[in-house]
């Protein structure tokens, strides 16, 4: 796997906001809540775009920037795509499932550090119920789930990437590569990344020359519980790797009474737990982050083909 070195690359701004249900959660310092799904909309895609759209003009009102890399859920980034007509801004549209606001970072960084670009906007979003009834049923539908699923958390996250210094300095990347262990089940999402995650991780720390313990936390996006226990398995098997330091922001965004399986989902997830929580405790100088996304769809899943992973790592410095 290729892995990417940064210089003068840092986050300046960013902007999260979140739906009802993660208000009633375990994070708190998000921007902004929604009162309900709709977001005052008459449908849920136009609900979501309004989401992007929030957090782009929260982000313009601190500076502006020249450049949109951005992605979401919606077949043929359809949401984000719609939200982009409003804004005269260069726009590059990207999927990589839920690890999409990850793989955003390294190609801004790479373009900030080559002086291509002044300052570019990351900006991702999921929506549960958007997201339900495209990748498995709608939620009225009421079909049962099984217990090691997760629940996908609405919200909308960007950030401002620049070569202006900050606190929160981009170091290194590293671009994964797709892995697929077989799995046909859409609910398991947890076993479908881990071994992309863990394979994503061990190539990075082997190109780095780093050790896990190196870092204050590695935190993945959206394993859930079991797919962090997963993770931790293939680390320690394939790779020879056992740490303690590795946690899932899926796991940390609702409360166990809230009933949403085994964590969050969806590629808001790491960016919402990352510029909430993680970067503002003092305890976290070195982070590193994992982007990890399931790379189906449906018509391939009803075709009974198994469902290939990928993982991108982001490795983040906070200065004191």
């Amino acid at each position: 796997m290729l892995t990417l070195k940064f210089k003068n690359t840092y986050i300046n701004h960013w902007f999260t906001l979140a739906g009802d249900d993660e208000r009633k959660g375990r994070l708190s310092n998000i921007d902004m809540y929604l009162k309900d799904f709709y977001y005052g909309e008459k449908t849920l895609e136009a609900a979501e775009v309004k989401m992007q759209k929030t957090v782009l003009n929260n982000l313009l009102s601190k500076t502006d920037f020249d450049l949109v890399i951005g992605g979401d859920l919606s077949n043929q980034l359809g949401t984000i795509n719609t939200c982009m007509r409003d804004f005269p801004k260069s726009f590059l549209g990207i999927y990589n499932a839920c690890s999409t606001f990850v793989e955003g970072l390294l190609l801004a960084s790479n373009l900030i550090m080559n002086n291509n670009v002044d300052k570019i906007c990351v900006l991702t979003s999921s929506h549960n119920l958007t997201s339900e009834r495209q990748f498995r049923f709608p939620v009225e539908y009421g079909a049962l789930k099984a217990c090691y699923t997760t629940s996908t958390t609405t919200a909308a996250v960007g950030a401002i990437i620049s070569n202006i210094p900050s606190k929160y300095k981009i170091i290194s990347a590293t671009i994964g590569s797709v892995v697929d262990y077989g799995i046909t089940d859409v609910y398991n999402m947890g076993a479908v990344m881990a071994p992309a995650a863990a394979s994503a991780i061990n190539a990075h720390l082997f190109n780095m020359n780093k050790r896990a313990k190196d870092y204050d936390i590695i935190l993945t996006g959206d394993l859930g519980t079991l797919g962090i226990e997963l993770l931790n398995e293939v680390l320690k098997r394939d790779f020879k790797i056992s740490t303690d330091n590795i946690y899932d922001a899926g796991t940390m965004i609702y409360k166990e009474s809230q009933n949403k399986y085994t964590g969050g989902s969806g590629p808001s997830v790491l960016p919402l737990v990352l510029f909430s929580k993680i970067i503002r405790q003092k305890r976290y100088k070195k982070i590193l982050i994992v982007g990890t996304g399931a790379l189906h769809n449906p018509t391939l899943i009803n075709q009974k083909n198994s469902i290939p992973a990928i993982a991108h790592v982001v490795e983040i410095e906070v200065e004191s």
